[in-house]
């Protein structure tokens, strides 16, 4: 009988479950929603916040209100909004942006490029610091635009000049910032690499630097903004081209509308840069990802 009992056990059909539905679009839709909740709150934010901005700035032009500052002669949203929809049709105007992009690549290449392993070697050996570090704490609280008499008599045209100027204003936030970095690593990862053997280029390659890679963005970051403030300086007083150029040829034509889409410009070409920066951060550095 147990035998029996077994045979017809297993020649009993089995039990089949049935397929699960796919989630619906709606499921997915609120997945989605839970996981992006806090990026999406700070976007409605910033457009709100815009949106409040610009309502100001056009009632305080409508009304032409003085109190403390004045905004009689300062243009309404719509008038510079005109004024770059006639811009951005305009090749000028286009080469003047293209100018002040191609002077900021160059000479914030070159100041990262000098900034970023000077401070790691200077952080790394003493005497290299001891060297260098009173020198560029003597010419870093000097402004960009004290530079512009002394870079046209160093340089042959107003074009070198320039991104000159550009470079200084970058590279000194950027090697602070590495110098920082490299301060802050702890001595007894280096310790216990050299005690597992490690080489001073390994050490370098494998603890300084990657420990230092977080302050050294954040350098890159303020570098950048500080090259855009130098080069506008040295476009405003020595250069014939650039959105700096731009602005302060539109200031000297009266031209209030075009004056607020130079600024609007410059502040719009910035941040691209910083994001673009802090992009690079993320694909740098996963693990800082927030």
């Amino acid at each position: 009988m147990p035998a029996t009992a077994l045979a017809e056990a297993g020649s009993a059909p089995a039990v089949v479950t049935p397929p699960t539905a796919p989630p619906s679009f709606g499921t997915l839709a609120l997945r989605w929603y839970r996981l992006n909740r806090a990026g999406l709150r700070a976007t409605a934010i910033g457009v709100i916040s815009l949106l409040a901005f610009l309502l100001v700035w056009h009632l305080l032009t409508t009304y032409r209100v003085v109190f403390l500052v004045r905004f009689t002669n300062v243009p309404s949203p719509l008038a510079v909004y005109a004024s770059f929809s006639k811009a951005i049709h305009d090749p000028k105007f286009l080469m003047h942006i293209l100018l002040s992009c191609r002077r900021i690549f160059i000479g914030f290449s070159l100041a990262a490029i000098v900034g970023v392993p000077l401070g790691l070697i200077m952080g790394r050996f003493k005497l290299v610091h001891e060297i260098i570090f009173p020198v560029a704490e003597v010419l870093r609280p000097i402004p960009a635009i004290a530079w512009v008499p002394m870079a046209i008599m160093l340089w042959p045209t107003n074009e070198q000049s320039i991104v000159f100027i550009t470079f200084l204003g970058s590279f000194f936030p950027i090697l602070v910032n590495t110098l920082h970095g490299m301060s802050l690593v702890d001595p007894v990862l280096v310790r216990a690499a050299q005690c597992l053997g490690a080489r001073e280029r390994s050490i370098f390659r494998e603890v300084y630097f990657p420990a230092s890679l977080p302050h050294i963005f954040t350098g890159l970051t303020v570098g950048m903004g500080v090259a855009w403030v130098s080069l506008i300086a040295a476009e405003m007083i020595s250069g014939q081209y650039g959105i700096g150029y731009f602005t302060w040829e539109a200031y000297s034509l009266v031209q209030y509308a075009d004056i607020a889409l130079g600024m609007i410009a410059i502040g719009v070409l910035g941040l691209g840069s910083s994001v673009l920066i802090r992009g690079a951060g993320r694909l740098v550095m996963p693990w800082s990802a927030k």
